[in-house]
Protein backbone atom coordinates (compact mmCIF):
# COMPACT_ATOMS: atom_id res chain seq x y z
CA UNK A 1 0.00 0.00 0.00
CA UNK A 2 1.12 3.70 -1.01
CA UNK A 3 1.90 6.31 2.22
CA UNK A 4 0.67 9.48 2.32
CA UNK A 5 3.50 10.43 4.59
CA UNK A 6 6.17 12.63 3.28
CA UNK A 7 8.92 11.49 5.93
CA UNK A 8 9.04 7.86 7.33
CA UNK A 9 10.64 8.41 10.66
CA UNK A 10 8.73 9.80 13.26
CA UNK A 11 9.77 12.56 15.76
CA UNK A 12 9.57 13.43 19.15
CA UNK A 13 8.51 17.24 18.91
CA UNK A 14 10.30 19.80 21.57
CA UNK A 15 7.99 20.83 24.24
CA UNK A 16 7.15 24.88 25.20
CA UNK A 17 4.29 26.54 27.30
CA UNK A 18 3.59 28.71 24.10
CA UNK A 19 1.30 25.55 23.68
CA UNK A 20 -0.96 24.95 26.68
CA UNK A 21 -4.46 24.84 27.68
CA UNK A 22 -6.08 26.23 30.29
CA UNK A 23 -7.15 24.59 34.08
CA UNK A 24 -9.09 21.24 33.64
CA UNK A 25 -12.20 22.36 35.33
CA UNK A 26 -14.52 18.77 36.16
CA UNK A 27 -18.50 19.70 36.09
CA UNK A 28 -21.07 17.32 37.13
CA UNK A 29 -21.98 14.56 34.99
CA UNK A 30 -25.16 13.82 33.67
CA UNK A 31 -24.69 9.78 33.96
CA UNK A 32 -25.44 7.98 37.27
CA UNK A 33 -22.70 5.72 38.78
CA UNK A 34 -22.51 2.62 37.03
CA UNK A 35 -22.52 4.34 33.23
CA UNK A 36 -19.81 3.91 31.16
CA UNK A 37 -19.01 4.31 27.17
CA UNK A 38 -19.57 8.04 26.97
CA UNK A 39 -19.36 10.02 23.40
CA UNK A 40 -19.67 13.89 23.33
CA UNK A 41 -20.56 16.17 20.81
CA UNK A 42 -20.76 20.32 20.15
CA UNK A 43 -23.05 21.90 17.71
CA UNK A 44 -22.44 25.71 17.00
CA UNK A 45 -25.35 27.32 19.09
CA UNK A 46 -23.03 26.73 21.93
CA UNK A 47 -24.88 23.63 23.29
CA UNK A 48 -23.19 20.24 23.73
CA UNK A 49 -24.54 16.53 24.15
CA UNK A 50 -22.90 13.75 25.88
CA UNK A 51 -24.21 10.26 25.49
CA UNK A 52 -23.67 7.05 27.60
CA UNK A 53 -24.41 3.43 27.99
CA UNK A 54 -26.45 2.77 31.67
CA UNK A 55 -26.53 -0.30 33.22
CA UNK A 56 -29.91 -0.60 35.44
CA UNK A 57 -30.81 -1.60 38.73
CA UNK A 58 -32.26 -5.15 36.83
CA UNK A 59 -28.72 -5.60 35.29
CA UNK A 60 -30.10 -4.58 31.83
CA UNK A 61 -28.70 -1.36 29.89
CA UNK A 62 -30.03 1.69 28.89
CA UNK A 63 -28.60 4.24 26.13
CA UNK A 64 -28.48 7.84 27.06
CA UNK A 65 -28.28 11.12 26.58
CA UNK A 66 -27.74 14.89 27.87
CA UNK A 67 -27.41 18.28 27.00
CA UNK A 68 -25.35 20.86 28.16
CA UNK A 69 -26.74 24.46 27.82
CA UNK A 70 -23.24 25.81 28.79
CA UNK A 71 -24.55 26.38 32.69
CA UNK A 72 -26.33 23.07 33.64
CA UNK A 73 -27.37 19.35 31.98
CA UNK A 74 -31.13 18.97 31.07
CA UNK A 75 -33.35 15.91 32.17
CA UNK A 76 -31.30 12.68 30.60
CA UNK A 77 -33.24 11.67 27.59
CA UNK A 78 -33.08 7.77 26.58
CA UNK A 79 -32.02 6.83 23.27
CA UNK A 80 -32.94 3.28 23.14
CA UNK A 81 -33.36 0.76 25.78
CA UNK A 82 -34.89 -2.98 26.69
CA UNK A 83 -33.24 -4.25 23.42
CA UNK A 84 -30.48 -7.00 22.72
CA UNK A 85 -27.70 -4.78 22.96
CA UNK A 86 -24.28 -5.99 22.31
CA UNK A 87 -22.11 -3.71 25.30
CA UNK A 88 -18.73 -4.03 24.66
CA UNK A 89 -16.05 -1.53 25.96
CA UNK A 90 -14.19 -0.83 22.34
CA UNK A 91 -17.39 -0.52 20.01
CA UNK A 92 -19.32 1.91 21.69
CA UNK A 93 -21.90 3.45 21.17
CA UNK A 94 -21.73 7.46 19.03
CA UNK A 95 -24.44 10.54 18.06
CA UNK A 96 -23.65 12.96 15.70
CA UNK A 97 -25.86 16.11 14.92
CA UNK A 98 -27.75 15.92 11.18
CA UNK A 99 -27.40 19.51 8.72
CA UNK A 100 -30.71 19.84 9.41
CA UNK A 101 -30.73 20.04 13.49
CA UNK A 102 -31.89 15.93 13.94
CA UNK A 103 -29.79 14.12 16.21
CA UNK A 104 -28.89 10.67 15.26
CA UNK A 105 -27.41 7.84 17.30
CA UNK A 106 -26.30 4.04 16.43
CA UNK A 107 -26.04 0.98 19.05
CA UNK A 108 -25.18 -2.33 18.36
CA UNK A 109 -27.17 -5.68 19.11
CA UNK A 110 -27.15 -9.12 19.20
CA UNK A 111 -27.85 -11.64 15.98
CA UNK A 112 -27.08 -14.38 16.82
CA UNK A 113 -25.79 -16.74 19.33
CA UNK A 114 -22.05 -16.14 17.98
CA UNK A 115 -20.00 -14.01 20.55
CA UNK A 116 -19.47 -11.80 18.04
CA UNK A 117 -22.56 -11.68 16.06
CA UNK A 118 -23.96 -8.59 16.31
CA UNK A 119 -24.91 -5.63 13.74
CA UNK A 120 -25.74 -1.27 13.89
CA UNK A 121 -28.67 -0.12 14.83
CA UNK A 122 -28.76 3.69 13.68
CA UNK A 123 -32.34 6.53 14.70
CA UNK A 124 -32.83 9.65 14.48
CA UNK A 125 -34.66 12.33 16.48
CA UNK A 126 -36.40 15.32 15.32
CA UNK A 127 -37.16 17.16 18.95
CA UNK A 128 -33.59 17.20 20.46
CA UNK A 129 -33.47 13.51 21.34
CA UNK A 130 -36.81 13.65 23.70
CA UNK A 131 -38.59 10.52 20.88
CA UNK A 132 -36.39 8.60 18.53
CA UNK A 133 -37.88 6.77 15.30
CA UNK A 134 -37.83 3.23 14.50
CA UNK A 135 -34.36 1.69 13.98
CA UNK A 136 -32.50 1.09 10.95
CA UNK A 137 -29.81 -1.29 10.01
CA UNK A 138 -27.53 -0.10 7.15
CA UNK A 139 -26.00 -3.60 6.45
CA UNK A 140 -28.09 -5.80 4.57
CA UNK A 141 -26.20 -9.11 4.68
CA UNK A 142 -28.04 -10.41 7.22
CA UNK A 143 -25.14 -12.57 8.50
CA UNK A 144 -24.75 -13.91 12.32
CA UNK A 145 -21.31 -11.72 11.94
CA UNK A 146 -19.89 -8.61 13.60
CA UNK A 147 -20.69 -5.52 12.40
CA UNK A 148 -19.24 -1.76 14.72
CA UNK A 149 -17.01 0.01 15.30
CA UNK A 150 -18.95 2.42 13.74
CA UNK A 151 -18.70 6.84 13.22
CA UNK A 152 -20.97 8.69 11.69
CA UNK A 153 -21.76 12.03 9.55
CA UNK A 154 -24.03 14.50 8.56
CA UNK A 155 -24.57 13.76 4.89
CA UNK A 156 -26.33 16.70 3.28
CA UNK A 157 -29.01 18.50 5.07
CA UNK A 158 -31.27 14.95 6.36
CA UNK A 159 -29.27 11.94 5.54
CA UNK A 160 -26.77 9.96 7.83
CA UNK A 161 -23.77 8.60 6.19
CA UNK A 162 -21.79 6.14 8.08
CA UNK A 163 -18.98 3.51 8.34
CA UNK A 164 -18.05 1.01 9.61
CA UNK A 165 -15.85 -2.53 10.17
CA UNK A 166 -17.70 -5.24 8.50
CA UNK A 167 -16.79 -9.05 8.88
CA UNK A 168 -19.59 -10.74 6.82
CA UNK A 169 -16.35 -12.97 5.05
CA UNK A 170 -16.19 -14.92 8.67
CA UNK A 171 -19.77 -15.97 7.87
CA UNK A 172 -19.85 -16.82 4.70
CA UNK A 173 -18.93 -20.69 3.75
CA UNK A 174 -15.39 -21.10 2.23
CA UNK A 175 -14.48 -17.35 2.76
CA UNK A 176 -11.23 -15.56 4.16
CA UNK A 177 -11.65 -14.40 7.50
CA UNK A 178 -10.99 -11.24 7.23
CA UNK A 179 -12.84 -7.44 8.11
CA UNK A 180 -13.72 -4.94 5.48
CA UNK A 181 -14.24 -1.36 5.86
CA UNK A 182 -17.38 -0.42 4.55
CA UNK A 183 -19.76 2.41 3.99
CA UNK A 184 -23.37 3.78 3.65
CA UNK A 185 -25.76 6.33 3.88
CA UNK A 186 -29.32 5.71 5.37
CA UNK A 187 -31.91 8.86 4.24
CA UNK A 188 -34.30 10.84 5.87
CA UNK A 189 -37.22 7.99 5.01
CA UNK A 190 -34.32 5.11 6.14
CA UNK A 191 -34.08 3.45 3.08
CA UNK A 192 -30.15 3.04 1.89
CA UNK A 193 -27.93 4.40 -0.33
CA UNK A 194 -24.05 4.44 -1.42
CA UNK A 195 -23.23 0.84 0.09
CA UNK A 196 -19.71 0.41 -0.91
CA UNK A 197 -16.50 -1.41 0.23
CA UNK A 198 -13.85 0.80 1.23
CA UNK A 199 -10.67 -1.64 1.85
CA UNK A 200 -10.93 -5.55 1.61
CA UNK A 201 -9.05 -6.52 3.97
CA UNK A 202 -8.50 -4.22 7.41
CA UNK A 203 -7.36 -4.79 11.34
CA UNK A 204 -10.43 -6.40 12.94
CA UNK A 205 -11.59 -3.97 16.25
CA UNK A 206 -9.65 -0.65 15.69
CA UNK A 207 -11.78 2.45 15.70
CA UNK A 208 -12.78 3.92 12.90
CA UNK A 209 -13.01 7.96 12.33
CA UNK A 210 -14.06 10.26 10.04
CA UNK A 211 -14.15 14.13 9.56
CA UNK A 212 -14.85 17.20 6.69
CA UNK A 213 -12.25 19.54 5.53
CA UNK A 214 -13.19 22.43 3.06
CA UNK A 215 -11.58 19.40 0.47
CA UNK A 216 -14.50 16.56 1.34
CA UNK A 217 -14.74 13.96 3.79
CA UNK A 218 -12.21 11.81 5.28
CA UNK A 219 -11.86 8.08 6.89
CA UNK A 220 -9.00 6.74 8.58
CA UNK A 221 -8.89 2.84 10.27
CA UNK A 222 -6.23 0.65 11.02
CA UNK A 223 -4.92 -1.31 7.97
CA UNK A 224 -4.41 -4.72 7.66
CA UNK A 225 -1.48 -5.81 5.01
CA UNK A 226 -1.05 -9.68 3.87
CA UNK A 227 1.90 -9.50 6.19
CA UNK A 228 -0.20 -8.40 9.35
CA UNK A 229 1.61 -4.91 9.38
CA UNK A 230 -1.29 -2.98 10.90
CA UNK A 231 -0.56 0.61 10.12
CA UNK A 232 -3.21 3.68 9.83
CA UNK A 233 -4.94 4.19 6.09
CA UNK A 234 -6.90 6.68 4.96
CA UNK A 235 -9.44 7.23 2.07
CA UNK A 236 -10.82 10.15 0.68
CA UNK A 237 -14.02 11.32 -0.68
CA UNK A 238 -13.65 12.67 -4.22
CA UNK A 239 -15.77 13.91 -7.26
CA UNK A 240 -15.22 10.35 -8.78
CA UNK A 241 -16.24 8.57 -5.66
CA UNK A 242 -14.04 7.00 -2.68
CA UNK A 243 -10.26 7.13 -3.42
CA UNK A 244 -7.94 4.03 -3.20
CA UNK A 245 -6.73 3.73 0.71
CA UNK A 246 -3.16 5.01 1.54
CA UNK A 247 -1.03 5.09 4.58
CA UNK A 248 -0.76 7.76 6.62
CA UNK A 249 2.64 7.07 8.38
CA UNK A 250 4.36 3.83 6.89
CA UNK A 251 4.48 2.62 10.85
CA UNK A 252 5.47 -0.51 9.65
CA UNK A 253 3.86 -2.32 13.46
CA UNK A 254 3.42 -6.20 12.56
CA UNK A 255 1.26 -7.44 15.04
CA UNK A 256 -0.58 -10.64 14.57
CA UNK A 257 -3.97 -9.57 16.03
CA UNK A 258 -6.06 -6.88 16.65
CA UNK A 259 -4.46 -3.71 19.33
CA UNK A 260 -8.13 -2.47 19.49
CA UNK A 261 -6.77 0.69 19.35
CA UNK A 262 -7.89 3.00 16.55
CA UNK A 263 -7.03 6.19 15.01
CA UNK A 264 -8.93 9.32 15.20
CA UNK A 265 -9.02 12.34 12.94
CA UNK A 266 -10.29 16.43 12.82
CA UNK A 267 -10.48 18.56 9.74
CA UNK A 268 -10.91 22.16 9.44
CA UNK A 269 -10.33 23.81 5.85
CA UNK A 270 -7.25 21.96 4.49
CA UNK A 271 -5.90 20.87 7.55
CA UNK A 272 -6.17 16.97 8.12
CA UNK A 273 -5.04 15.55 11.32
CA UNK A 274 -4.72 12.00 12.95
CA UNK A 275 -4.02 11.10 15.67
CA UNK A 276 -2.91 7.31 16.44
CA UNK A 277 -1.33 4.46 18.75
CA UNK A 278 1.63 2.60 17.76
CA UNK A 279 4.12 -0.22 18.56
CA UNK A 280 5.72 -0.45 16.04
CA UNK A 281 9.16 -1.91 16.85
CA UNK A 282 8.38 -2.79 20.05
CA UNK A 283 8.32 1.12 21.10
CA UNK A 284 5.00 2.39 22.46
CA UNK A 285 3.95 5.86 20.44
CA UNK A 286 1.12 8.36 20.14
CA UNK A 287 1.91 10.07 16.94
CA UNK A 288 0.37 13.06 15.33
CA UNK A 289 0.68 13.82 11.56
CA UNK A 290 -0.66 16.86 9.90
CA UNK A 291 -1.92 16.95 6.37
CA UNK A 292 -2.62 20.55 4.76
CA UNK A 293 -3.71 19.25 1.13
CA UNK A 294 -6.55 17.70 2.46
CA UNK A 295 -5.17 14.54 3.80
CA UNK A 296 -3.58 13.51 0.43
CA UNK A 297 -0.21 13.90 1.92
CA UNK A 298 0.52 13.95 5.26
CA UNK A 299 3.93 15.47 7.12
CA UNK A 300 6.19 13.46 9.37
CA UNK A 301 4.40 12.52 12.53
CA UNK A 302 5.09 13.96 15.90
CA UNK A 303 5.19 11.85 19.02
CA UNK A 304 3.16 13.56 21.61
CA UNK A 305 2.98 10.71 24.77
CA UNK A 306 5.39 10.59 27.74
CA UNK A 307 6.66 7.52 27.21
CA UNK A 308 4.76 4.55 27.85
CA UNK A 309 1.56 5.12 26.32
CA UNK A 310 -1.51 3.00 26.36
CA UNK A 311 -3.14 4.72 23.36
CA UNK A 312 -6.83 4.99 22.94
CA UNK A 313 -7.06 8.59 21.66
CA UNK A 314 -9.30 11.62 20.95
CA UNK A 315 -8.44 14.45 18.62
CA UNK A 316 -9.93 17.69 17.98
CA UNK A 317 -8.61 20.84 16.10
CA UNK A 318 -9.44 24.53 17.83
CA UNK A 319 -10.29 27.86 15.95
CA UNK A 320 -6.36 27.55 14.61
CA UNK A 321 -6.55 24.17 13.24
CA UNK A 322 -4.12 23.49 16.08
CA UNK A 323 -4.66 19.47 17.32
CA UNK A 324 -5.36 18.90 20.71
CA UNK A 325 -5.01 15.69 21.88
CA UNK A 326 -5.99 13.00 24.31
CA UNK A 327 -4.60 9.21 25.43
CA UNK A 328 -4.20 7.09 28.22
CA UNK A 329 -0.16 7.05 30.05
CA UNK A 330 0.30 3.94 31.96
CA UNK A 331 1.50 5.36 35.58
CA UNK A 332 2.13 1.85 37.03
CA UNK A 333 0.63 -1.68 37.16
CA UNK A 334 -2.79 -0.90 37.59
CA UNK A 335 -3.24 2.83 37.00
CA UNK A 336 -3.11 5.18 34.22
CA UNK A 337 -3.49 8.62 33.29
CA UNK A 338 -5.45 10.51 30.83
CA UNK A 339 -3.55 13.04 29.44
CA UNK A 340 -4.38 16.38 26.89
CA UNK A 341 -1.80 18.41 24.83
CA UNK A 342 -1.92 21.06 21.98
CA UNK A 343 0.53 20.57 19.53
CA UNK A 344 1.48 23.43 17.05
CA UNK A 345 3.63 22.80 14.23
CA UNK A 346 6.32 20.72 15.41
CA UNK A 347 5.87 21.66 19.23
CA UNK A 348 4.26 19.72 21.79
CA UNK A 349 2.39 21.36 24.73
CA UNK A 350 2.21 20.83 28.31
CA UNK A 351 0.69 17.77 29.18
CA UNK A 352 -2.71 18.43 31.25
CA UNK A 353 -3.68 15.38 33.13
CA UNK A 354 -7.82 14.99 33.06
CA UNK A 355 -7.86 12.13 35.39
CA UNK A 356 -6.08 9.22 36.86
CA UNK A 357 -7.84 5.82 36.38
CA UNK A 358 -7.69 2.27 35.44
CA UNK A 359 -5.59 1.15 32.52
CA UNK A 360 -7.85 -2.03 32.18
CA UNK A 361 -10.46 -2.01 29.31
CA UNK A 362 -13.24 -0.76 31.01
CA UNK A 363 -11.79 2.33 31.63
CA UNK A 364 -12.88 2.98 28.11
CA UNK A 365 -11.78 5.94 25.95
CA UNK A 366 -11.75 9.17 26.59
CA UNK A 367 -13.59 11.68 24.26
CA UNK A 368 -12.86 15.47 23.17
CA UNK A 369 -15.47 18.15 21.63
CA UNK A 370 -15.02 21.80 20.87
CA UNK A 371 -17.18 23.98 22.32
CA UNK A 372 -16.58 27.75 21.23
CA UNK A 373 -13.36 28.78 22.65
CA UNK A 374 -13.76 25.19 25.67
CA UNK A 375 -13.03 21.86 25.17
CA UNK A 376 -15.00 19.38 26.53
CA UNK A 377 -13.63 15.88 27.81
CA UNK A 378 -15.43 12.91 28.59
CA UNK A 379 -13.78 9.55 30.41
CA UNK A 380 -15.05 6.59 32.56
CA UNK A 381 -13.06 5.71 35.89
CA UNK A 382 -14.16 2.24 37.21
CA UNK A 383 -13.41 2.15 40.90
CA UNK A 384 -15.43 1.77 43.37
CA UNK A 385 -17.85 1.23 40.28
CA UNK A 386 -17.64 3.07 36.61
CA UNK A 387 -18.67 6.56 36.46
CA UNK A 388 -18.93 8.94 33.75
CA UNK A 389 -17.21 12.57 33.91
CA UNK A 390 -16.96 15.42 32.00
CA UNK A 391 -14.86 18.42 32.08
CA UNK A 392 -14.57 21.80 30.69
CA UNK A 393 -10.92 23.06 29.78
CA UNK A 394 -10.30 27.11 28.48
CA UNK A 395 -8.34 26.86 25.04
CA UNK A 396 -6.36 30.06 25.89
CA UNK A 397 -2.34 29.76 25.48
CA UNK A 398 -1.92 31.74 28.24
CA UNK A 399 -4.21 29.93 30.74
CA UNK A 400 -2.40 28.10 33.49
Amino acid sequence: MATACGANDSSRASSTSTAILGAVEEIASPAPPGSKMPFVIADDSGAAYVSWTEQRADSSFAIRLAKWNGATWDSSRTIAADRPFFVNWADFPAITMLGNGDLAAHWLEREGTGTYAYGIRTVRSRDDGRSWSAPVTPHTDGLPAEHGFVSLWADGSRNLGLVWLDGRKSAMKDSTREMTIRTAVVRDDGTLTRDAVLDARSCDCCQTSTAKGSNGRVIVYRDRSAKDIRDIAIVRELVSGWSPPVLVHADDWYYPGCPVNGPQVAASGKTVVVAWYTAAHDTARVLVATSTDGGATFGAPVRVDEGDPIGRVSVVLDSRAEPIVAWLEQRSADEAEILLRRVTGATVGETRSLARTSGARQSGFPRLAVLRDTLLATWTTTKPAPQVHVARIPLSSSAR
